[in-house]
């Protein structure tokens, strides 16, 4: 309770900030299959352009409480960390051996709730492919529950003349994913995951493109 109603907190506060600093434009796959608002347990994968994608995140899906995976590093600076916890971050330890994130997300999930999920693990290099080769945790977590997944895409433009870039695609269900043992189907839907990342961010591009074609 405590952790919704600190979230509801901060996104009324912070509302006129993030709307002067980000001003989000949002896009849609298909408004009628998915928008904004999330109903029952799910789970949200997306590719990571910087810390700001989380605060993109609680405005997108402002109506839900989101459960996001953070990286250890975020924690130990005690203000940040002591924020991210009030939030409900889900603490992932990328350096040690403590699966503990895993059986966090699949309770929060089986209770009805809504976990984000970087499936890259970290934030890209300068020069690397982008997106990241996808961890397999986002996969193993989703067969578990067997949830909806809703990829998204942002563009990363935070701090810029630009506005803010998001594409919300329809759902993936772990049913998608084929292979005769458990393994398999793991590896297959984090190929379905970042697949469809990547497609997201080609036709985010591309209706970027045509609305500046239009307007020119």
């Amino acid at each position: 309770m405590w952790i919704r109603l600190f979230n509801a907190f901060t996104k009324i506060t912070a509302w006129p900030l993030q709307k002067l600093i980000f001003r989000t434009r949002i896009l849609y796959e298909d408004k009628s299959v998915q928008s904004r608002r999330i109903r029952g347990a799910a789970m949200l994968i997306s590719n990571h352009t910087s810390v700001f994608d989380y605060a993109i995140w609680l405005f997108v899906f402002w109506s839900r409480t989101l459960r996001v995976q953070m990286a250890e590093v975020l924690f130990r600076r005690k203000l940040l960390g002591l924020f991210l916890r009030q939030m409900g971050g889900i603490y992932v330890d990328r350096d040690g051996r403590d699966l503990s994130f895993v059986a966090k997300s699949v309770d929060i999930l089986n209770a009805g709730g809504v976990v984000g999920i970087f499936p890259e693990g970290r934030l890209p290099r300068p020069g690397e492919e982008r997106p990241l080769p996808f961890k397999t945790s986002a996969a193993y977590i989703a067969l578990q529950t067997g949830c909806p997944i809703i990829p998204v895409y942002t563009d990363g433009s935070y701090f810029c003349r630009k506005r803010a870039s998001v594409i919300i695609g329809t759902p993936i269900l772990p049913e998608e994913a084929v292979g005769q043992t458990d393994e398999e189907k793991i590896v297959s839907l984090t190929g379905i995951f970042r697949a469809r990342i990547v497609k997201l961010g080609e036709e985010l591009h591309e209706s970027l493109g045509n609305q500046r074609q239009k307007s020119a």
